[in-house]
């Protein structure tokens, strides 16, 4: 598997954090910054433990987010009409 670029400030590198998705240039999973959210700590606070990464790069990662859960709702819904 090749290097795979996600958005802006995302990357899958084999070569990289054992091929998972983290924030380019790093080697911090985008799923720890997204567990460090759900309980419950700001932006502000995840930068201040990662200063290597921007607001930017979290705010991309909460976006995303945000469209893939909206997509697979959508999708479950119209598996649901299709039944």
């Amino acid at each position: 598997m090749s290097k795979i670029e996600i958005g802006n400030y995302l990357v899958i590198d084999p070569e990289v954090y054992h091929g998972e998705l983290i924030f380019k240039g790093t080697r911090i999973p985008v799923k720890t910054v997204l567990t460090f959210l759900r309980l419950g700590d700001s932006i502000d606070d995840i930068l201040a433990g990662y200063p290597n990464l921007t607001k930017e790069a979290v705010e991309e990662v909460i976006q995303m987010a945000t469209e893939a859960l909206i997509k697979q709702v959508q999708y479950e819904r119209e598996i649901e009409k299709v039944a």
